[in-house]
């Protein structure tokens, strides 16, 4: 087997992996992600204590332990440009041998769970609730440039999803991913369930409009009407489709949960997103430490 070269997996001078800035012995088994750099700060302050910190642009990482589970808590930034370079370089982390720059003989799976936020899409999903994404349908591309292929479910349902939305080759092919099942599991009382629409923008590919007319102006209403069996779209935002489709590529365990700052449907915004947020952090850290 031919080493990875140089250019392909990039290894800094302290023997870290690039944009992340970390070593192996610095990761978890367990990650937390988040998008917002000022919230690892919020998720690190229950840890009883921290062994690692490192911040290399708006990557940053706290490794610590909560209880006697050791968890590293990593800011992703927003978009799923960013999710191919962390869940990359997750994987290399524990399954590349940086010496060597050889896959190792032996895999190793990851916990990785998203604590983000997100816009519900029903009225039936108020401000400041939680919502678990059993899928992630992407129409922002990424998966698109890796080998992957669907199951039978999975091609009907994003058959479904290409024709109830009317979303064509123009803009996207859009993608699924599904939730670890020995994840989701434990996520059930004060959580809702549904699929999540994965975007590669805020404004237009979410249907805002600011200055700018929209190439698909009643997309809320497809994405909101869409139905298949007992499927729904809970909601949206622009990192959980990526994280499931390359985790499952790459063979880890993956989980996106969000609070929900916007009602699209109603108009409504959380009058207090941060509390939102600080709530869905604190439950979450009770089921996590327990798993």
């Amino acid at each position: 087997m031919q080493p990875i070269a140089e250019s392909e997996l990039i290894i800094n001078s302290r023997g870290a992996v690039y944009h992340l800035d970390l070593r192996p012995e610095e990761l978890a088994d367990t990650i937390i992600t988040v998008g917002d750099p000022d919230r690892v700060d919020q998720v690190s302050a229950s840890f009883d204590r921290i062994e690692h910190r490192s911040q290399h642009r708006e990557f940053i990482t706290h490794t610590g332990y909560l209880g006697k589970k050791r968890i590293s808590v990593l800011s992703t930034g927003i978009g799923t440009d960013n999710i191919d370079i962390v869940l990359n370089e997750l994987d290399a982390l524990v399954n590349i041998d940086f010496k060597t720059r050889n896959i190792r003989p032996g895999f190793r799976s990851l916990q990785i769970i998203r604590l983000g936020t997100a816009g519900s899409l029903q009225t039936s999903i108020p401000v400041d609730s939680f919502v678990v994404s059993t899928h992630g349908i992407g129409i922002d591309n990424l998966l698109n440039f890796y080998r992957h292929e669907e199951n039978e479910e999975e091609k009907q349902l994003l058959h479904s999803f290409v024709t109830q939305t009317q979303f064509h080759n123009k803009l996207a092919h859009p993608y699924i991913g599904s939730a670890s099942a020995s994840l989701i599991k434990h996520f059930v009382d004060g959580f809702l369930q549904g699929m999540t629409v994965t975007c590669p923008g805020f404004y237009g590919p979410q249907g805002r409009v600011l200055r700018l007319g929209l190439s698909n102006p009643n997309l809320i209403d497809r994405l909101t009407q869409f139905r298949f069996g007992n499927y729904i779209i809970a909601n949206f935002e622009m990192e959980t489709a990526g994280i499931y489709g390359l985790g499952k590529l790459l063979g880890h365990h993956c989980l996106s949960i969000s609070a929900i700052v916007a009602n699209r449907v109603s108009g409504q915004f959380s009058k207090n997103g941060q509390a939102a947020v600080r709530n869905l952090i604190e439950r979450s850290l009770e089921i996590i430490e327990r798993i």
